[in-house]
């Protein structure tokens, strides 16, 4: 059994200035460090750690899934002065994308299936493996599965990946399944290219990551509906497989270099992106994603998601919500400069959100191998976008922190464009069909921490840029973050 402890003053280390300049993205990781610091956990290397999926368990433990095939007990990583000792519980498996926990048992979403992995004799290694599922193909490194925690039916999700982006070589690849308690595998939605990560929403509901690629003009996050369909249509052979038949008859073809928002209301299945992260500007190979249910511990963006970045070494945020029964919402800058690619994240009830990954394989801002790290709250509350909510005749934007009134309300501290990107069978897409909405007025609440902008020049299915200017808080403080981006599905009646 391994059994490693490190020292905690050796290893307790904030990120280095040299780090945070290679994780630099926004240029804001100075105003961020004063209100999250970044803290590296004491993880000896000859580990190899390389974190694929997280799980809290009771008593303060930290479960990881590794790329490497591993499930590893973390003790101490939540404690305040870090001291963590490592067990190996279990150990053969391959690349651990989806972790939960439920009544004693690890629920693993491997590649090629999901695995109940149990301690039937207490000894702390895992001697039971049930497969509940493994109803798909795999022929290629590129069909990565991802799964969800266990939810609270005891069901698993699970999100496969085409072959190489382009390419259907295996079953059901680009599907989605619900696994039961009991084994049974549901078929959800088709359509997927490369995900990063599925969970619910803030609102419980189950969405998933979408790289940048074909059918994907930028990363976003999608609603995972019953019976819909996400855009690349490689993965229509599926519909003729028996699991697949239950989904009914396959989407129409979606026309190439279309727009999204057209194609939706052509196209009965087709699920617009709830949340689209503009390309580099916010992300670029987006992962795991968690609301924050630390009661406040964390600061002041409870229940909000937030959302790690594997090209960029990053976590962002995002909000979403249902209009006229399509999900949407915006995304904003967190936080920049950590040390590798970010494939999994997790949160303590304590008020620590645990990051990890990998800078194996496609290129990372960040320059670290083997890290396992931590974001914490210094109470210091930033002066920071709080959230952005769609109007029908604009949108409500509210902040961390009381506002200066004068600033508030000057129509010149706001600046907007909205854009879309192509829907096309190419990678990606440049933004499209540009316009500039024009915020004409700006009606403050009376408490100061927030704003009704009456805004010209709306468009449904594009992403609205918020650029804000020279607000400042009452206490003179300027945003630690002067951007957000909003996808407006729907414009409320």
């Amino acid at each position: 059994m391994l059994r490693i402890r490190g020292a905690i003053l050796c290893g307790l280390i904030a990120t280095s200035a040299a780090s945070q300049e290679l994780g630099n993205a926004w240029g804001t990781a100075n105003a961020e460090s004063k209100h999250y610091r970044i803290v590296e956990l004491p993880i000896p290397r000859a580990l190899a750690l390389e974190c694929g999926s997280f799980v809290a368990l009771p008593e303060g433990k930290l479960a990881i899934g590794t790329r490497r095939g591993e499930i590893l007990i973390v003790d101490g990583a939540f404690e305040p002065l870090p001291n963590p000792s490592i067990k190996t519980f279990a150990a053969g498996l391959d690349e651990v994308l989806g972790l939960g926990y439920r009544d004693g048992a690890f629920y693993a979403t491997q590649q090629t299936e999901v695995t109940r992995i149990s301690d039937r004799d207490g000894d702390g290694r895992a001697d039971r493996f049930e497969n509940l599922s493994d109803v798909w193909g795999f022929e290629h490194y590129h069909e990565f599965a991802w799964g969800s925690p266990v939810q609270p039916d005891g069901s698993v999700y699970v999100v496969l990946g085409l072959s190489s982006s382009y390419h259907y070589k295996a079953d059901y690849r680009g599907f989605a399944f619900q696994i039961t308690p009991d084994g049974q595998s549901v078929p959800i939605a088709t359509g997927i290219r490369s995900a990063g990560g599925v969970a619910p929403n803030e609102h419980g509901v189950m969405f998933y990551v979408e790289s940048q690629g074909p059918w994907n003009g930028s990363c976003s996050l999608k609603h995972l509906k019953k019976g819909g369909f996400m855009g690349h249509p490689i993965c229509f052979p599926g519909y003729d497989l028996p699991l697949g038949q239950q989904l009914g008859s396959k989407p129409q073809e979606p026309e190439n270099r279309s727009r999204l928002h057209a194609e939706s209301q052509r196209i009965e299945e087709l699920v617009p992106y709830a949340v689209v992260f503009p390309y580099r500007r916010m992300g670029q190979s987006i992962t795991a994603f968690r609301p924050d249910r630390t009661g406040g511990r964390f600061g002041p963006f409870q229940d909000q998601l937030f959302v790690g970045d594997y090209s960029l070494s990053i976590v962002m945020r995002a909000t979403t919500e249902e209009i006229d029964g399509v999900w949407q919402g915006a995304c904003y800058p967190f936080r920049e400069g950590l040390g590798n690619g970010i494939l999994a994240i997790e949160f303590s009830d304590r008020g620590y959100l645990i990051t990890g990954g990998t800078n194996r394989g496609w290129p990372v801002r960040g320059n670290k191998s083997y890290v396992l790290e931590r974001l914490e709250w210094t109470g210091v509350t930033p002066f920071d976008v709080l959230e952005i909510t769609a109007a029908k005749d604009g949108f409500n934007v509210s902040f961390t922190a009381p506002c200066d009134p004068e600033t508030l309300q000057d129509v010149t501290n706001y600046a907007m464009r909205s854009f879309t990107h192509h829907f096309q069978k190419f990678y990606g897409s440049p933004e499209v069909d540009e316009t500039t909405p024009v915020v004409r007025r700006a009606v403050a609440a009376d408490d100061g921490c927030s704003v009704h902008l009456v805004v010209d020049g709306l468009v449904e299915g594009h992403v609205h840029d918020f650029t804000f200017g020279a607000i400042r808080s009452a206490d003179g403080d300027a945003l630690v973050h002067n951007t957000a981006h909003y996808t407006l599905n729907r414009i409320p009646k």
